[in-house]
């Protein structure tokens, strides 16, 4: 017979040692959902069961950006069909044999998505028609982000943990987008220095401890961020001014792969200062300026705006890196972790792995698989784990959207 144990309002298995963890994220422009596996507190590996994300660059490419209102009606389309996908994925989905009657509980779903009239359309034929999946744990992003597609999930979220009696734990996305790092690694040696750079954000924190299975909260420290544009904010805006596409930062790495860096100059904003700041408006704005003084012929010309490419590239890089390995040096840091969406960055990752060679041995390197850089529901299924024993009543939860992490 099994031996099963409660722990804050959820089973756990204690011979099966695992668990099932639900995630959802929506804070900005991606709907994700996932399904993990998770280990018990004796340790073990994490075995991602699905991993969906439903993509919007498509929807936002010819505005040059993501405007909230129309993502969040994305996220209201896309929540459902993603969900099904992931479920049946993980071999979860399955149908009753005849529709579930739910009008007892048909008034509280109305209250909870009052704000998302036409997830409540969708939401109510689904949750008839499919059995409660073997979830154990609800987890949700609930900032930072978009604040109106924040409330997509986490009203989302409140639905499910509602009807189907599962408990829910809120998460928050800077810390997802570190601890996504965990999918491999069963230690990471601290402290540690993680630079978490994305459209949104670009910051450097302390981390000197992080939850373990069975401790909530964590250890963070922000020791700079943006004053400003963030790093791939930059690369959006730097390939609007030169005719390209969005988002920004994958066409520029590609086209900076076609020319030697050096040819241009470009200033690198708060490279040298004392502190952990960042700043990227000043080199944006200094990419207008020396575009805007070339020949239209030349402005136009393949081979310049591989050169510009590269040199915006190359700016980026150079201050991420520096006040990276000084931050590490000044705390002894023992690693240095990369998340967010720039992460997927392949120069940045080789020059960051030159630099630590160059400067900090002994320091380890840690950075997200290119699938789970930009957001994804894994990295909250992760982060969720982590904080499993702070679980909430549903009616607590609410969009935060300038949470921080410390």
């Amino acid at each position: 017979m099994l031996k099963i144990e409660i722990i804050q309002d959820f089973i756990y298995n204690t011979e099966l040692n695992y668990m099932i963890i639900l995630a959802i994220e929506t804070s900005c422009d991606d709907t994700g959902i996932a399904i993990l596996e998770a280990p018990d507190k004796k340790g073990g590996d994490f075995s991602v069961l699905s991993n969906i994300v439903s993509s919007q660059i498509e929807v936002h490419k010819k505005y040059g950006g993501v405007f909230p209102a129309m993502a969040k009606r994305e996220h209201q389309k896309n929540i459902i069909p993603t969900l099904k996908s992931a479920l049946t994925e993980a071999k979860m989905l399955k149908n009753h044999n005849s529709p579930l009657p739910i009008s007892n509980k048909l008034s509280t779903l109305k209250n909870i998505l009052e704000r998302e009239p036409e997830l409540l359309k969708k939401i109510t034929p689904f949750l008839k028609k499919c059995e409660k999946p073997a979830i154990d744990l609800i987890t949700v992003t609930e900032g930072p982000g978009l604040e109106p597609c924040l409330w997509v999930g986490v009203n989302f979220a409140k639905a499910l943990s509602f009807f189907w009696d599962i408990p829910i734990v809120p998460v928050n996305h800077i810390e997802s987008h570190i601890l996504v790092n965990y999918l491999n690694q069963k230690e990471i040696a601290l402290p540690a220095i993680a630079l978490v750079v994305s459209g949104g954000h670009t910051q450097l924190i302390l981390m000197n401890k992080i939850p373990t299975s069975r401790q909530a909260g964590a250890n963070y420290k922000i020791l700079g961020e943006t004053r400003d544009d963030a790093a791939g904010e930059c690369f959006d805006k730097a390939a609007k001014i030169l005719g390209l596409e969005y988002p920004g930062g994958p066409i520029i790495s590609k086209l900076a792969e076609k020319a030697e860096p050096g040819r241009i100059n470009l200033p690198r904003p708060m490279i040298d200062t004392k502190n952990y700041d960042f700043s990227f408006s000043g080199l944006k704005t200094a990419i207008l300026y020396y575009h805007q003084k070339q020949p239209k012929k030349i402005q136009k010309n393949k081979q310049y705006i591989a050169e510009m490419s590269a040199e915006i590239q190359q700016a980026i890089v150079d201050v991420l890196i520096k006040k990276t390995i000084k931050a590490t040096k000044d705390f002894n840091a023992k690693t240095i972790i990369l998340g967010g969406g720039v992460s997927a960055n392949h120069e940045l990752k080789t020059q960051f792995v030159i630099k630590i060679h160059e400067n900090l041995p002994g320091v380890k390197f840690l950075f997200p698989e290119i699938d789970h850089s930009t957001d994804n529901g894994l990295m909250t299924a992760i982060t969720g784990y982590f904080h499993k024993t702070r679980t909430k009543n549903w009616k607590e939860l609410e969009a935060k959207a300038n949470l921080r992490i410390a």
